[in-house]
């Protein structure tokens, strides 16, 4: 855990416009233990630091922002850099812990901190409460849990654990039911579920395999919510050099997923800030937007397109939307695709699109983000300027290879990595979450296809 680095009120100008944690000390505080726990007044997180700071000072919202300003704060501004926004949210709940500081405590009782709840079974699970002295459900839980918070946002709790599953899957299903859960269809339980199915009691070994993945998951998840990044990613690395010495390839290149799929989280998961400081902070990440493509078009909804099928079987098509930056499930689509034969990427996002411009009633969107290149790029275009209403929306593509953008009346592509963070990380989680929302109704269509 690093050091606070303090600034006084004045110039909260040169905070840094980083994800991590800030802390309002009272006059001559520091964050350094001993007596001075005491003139810690307030700890928060932020995806923007310096934006994050401004907010309290010059748009209190809250109680504790009135009657800090009331008492006419003069201390300092403290801050952390953190590298992703899970560690920040990870961090001030660590800090939160060891320091108690007056603002957090005073405004919020015990009832209305978070923590998480991790079981002690075979087959660990996961879930998250309010109060953990009196979560003790004997029918539910055999044994004590261990909790680890406290948690201030509970929907980016939420939304942490639902990302952290990804890389470290736990079992929430039953132990041994008749068939296997959908947690499992989708890789996020290990599989305990499958313990009484005829498939897999011919496989050696099964539980004992199925048992040591659950730990080591729920070791690995335990440690990264503790703050433990670096030894996590260690172990794991250590643990697919020993599952590669030993010939089990399956097992390495199941944990080298694990790691790919930790660094990716860490690298752009937007988790931490609430609704209404998401919609503060749209008007800025719109005019960057504008900037990019060119034209002063207000953006509000976009729409992120996906296909998936394999040698042109069971082939999909999904559209999710986000609006003001923020997924919106309601107007998520998926679409069985119908060409015969052979489809290919494009014929496919052709059809897609025309299917999705016959429902007016679901909104237009502003923008629109299609996973591929030029060719889906002209396609796009192609079939969004036959229809007067739709000529309006903007499209863009985004190749997988080099993450270029390709974008509508432009020749070269931009590179993403060359765009701000926010862009950069909002296109990201676009594609990604078309992508996962085409590849679970595409397995959903095969393994139905299997069943009959």
């Amino acid at each position: 855990m690093g050091r606070f680095k303090f600034l006084p009120k004045e110039k909260i100008s040169r905070l840094p416009e980083t994800a991590g944690v800030y802390v309002f000390s009272a006059q001559g505080g520091s964050a350094t233990g001993g007596k001075d726990n005491k003139k810690i007044l307030y700890i928060g997180k932020a995806v923007n630091i310096k934006e994050r700071v401004k907010n309290h000072f010059y748009q209190p919202h809250s109680l504790w922002e009135k009657a800090l300003l009331r008492q006419g704060f003069g201390g300092r501004v403290g801050y952390i850099k953190t590298e992703s926004e899970i560690e920040a949210l990870l961090l001030e709940a660590k800090l939160i812990k060891k320091y108690q500081p007056k603002f957090n405590v005073l405004w919020r009782d015990d009832k209305n901190y978070f923590y998480i709840g991790i079981t002690k079974e075979e087959f660990p699970t996961v879930f998250i409460t309010h109060q953990p002295k009196q979560d003790l459900k004997p029918k539910t839980y055999n044994l004590k849990p261990i909790y680890i918070g406290p948690f201030v946002d509970g929907s980016a709790l939420k939304q942490t654990i639902k990302v952290l599953r990804k890389a470290f899957p736990y079992r929430t299903c039953k132990v041994g039911q008749k068939r296997s859960c959908l947690w499992y269809q989708l890789k996020l339980c290990p599989g305990p579920c499958l313990l009484n199915s005829k498939v897999v009691q011919e496989i050696p070994n099964f539980r004992l395999r199925i048992k040591s993945e659950s730990q080591r998951n729920i070791k690995n998840l335990k440690n990264f919510l503790k703050g433990n990044k670096i030894n996590v990613l260690k172990e794991l690395k250590k643990d697919m050099k020993k599952a590669a010495g030993i010939r089990d390839f399956e097992g390495a290149a199941k944990i080298r997923d694990q790691i790919l799929s930790l660094e990716r989280i860490l690298s752009h998961a937007k988790i931490i800030e609430s609704p209404k400081i998401l919609e503060y902070q749209w008007d800025s990440t719109q005019k960057i937007i504008q900037k990019i493509v060119r034209k002063k078009i207000k953006i509000s909804r976009i729409e992120a397109y996906d296909v998936s099928n394999i040698q042109g079987k069971e082939a999909t098509g999904a559209m999710v939307t986000f609006i003001k930056g923020l997924p919106d499930k309601n107007y998520y689509r998926r679409f069985k695709i119908r060409i015969a034969g052979k489809p290919n990427d494009t014929a496919m996002i052709k059809e897609v699109l025309k299917r999705r411009f016959l429902h007016p009633e679901w909104n237009y969107p502003d923008l629109i983000l299609i996973d591929g290149g030029r060719a889906q790029l002209n396609a796009a275009v192609m079939i969004k300027n036959k229809k007067r209403r739709t000529k309006k929306i903007f499209v863009v593509t985004l190749a997988k290879k080099e993450n270029e953008l390709y974008l509508e009346g432009r020749r070269e592509p931009i590179l993403l990595k060359s765009l701000p963070r926010g862009i950069f990380n909002l296109t990201l989680q676009l594609r990604d979450e078309a992508h996962r929302f085409a590849i679970a109704y595409h397995r959903k269509l095969r393994i139905k296809k299997l069943l009959n």
